[in-house]
């Protein structure tokens, strides 16, 4: 499932775990809103979020994790999955289409109403219409640079931005660790 208009990124480097998105929010070929915030931190800091898709229905799943969470101890991945397989079987939540990216000091996934819940190996995880390209440059820069996980995030955003017409750079960058 592709999501359109916007990008979302999350890369852990060290002990430092940073996530950005950009700020645009589109229908078709129209820019409704350019500083939207996609990215937020749940449970007092402890996890950040990211979402691509329909607004009101990645609303609705960031609360079921929050709840989730809160539920689990604030264990991630127990939620996540908890999440996902709601997500998947629940008659109403089927059908809300989005997609997240939940971390914690530890652990990346990537959540999708399919049933995923997909940890990524190599520390970097992107979703959204510029999600490839902003995957792409985190990559290469997390090779060939000694760049934080945070400047990694931003630098990846712009080149996105650059590429994907449903990304800008009106970036919301949050973050964990050092």
């Amino acid at each position: 499932m592709e999501m359109h208009a916007t990008t979302i990124l999350c890369v852990k480097r060290g002990n430092q775990l940073a996530m950005a998105g950009d700020g645009q929010v589109s229908a078709g070929q129209t820019i409704l809103k350019g500083n939207a915030v996609k990215v937020r931190k749940l449970l007092d800091g402890k996890i950040l979020t990211g979402f691509a898709g329909a607004t009101a229905d990645a609303f609705t799943l960031l609360e079921k994790l929050e709840e989730k969470l809160q539920a689990y101890g604030g264990n991630l991945t127990r939620a996540a999955v908890e999440l996902a397989k709601d997500w998947r079987m629940d008659k109403m939540l089927r059908r809300l289409e989005a997609m997240l990216i939940a971390a914690d000091k530890d652990k990346i996934f990537l959540l999708t109403g399919n049933g995923d819940v997909i940890e990524p190996e190599e520390g970097v995880v992107a979703i959204g219409s510029g999600g490839n390209y902003a995957l792409s440059s985190a990559r290469a820069l997390l090779k060939h640079t000694s760049l934080s996980a945070a400047e990694i995030c931003k630098e990846s955003l712009k080149i996105a931005a650059e590429i994907c017409v449903y990304t800008n750079t009106s970036i919301t960058l949050e973050t964990l660790g050092e």
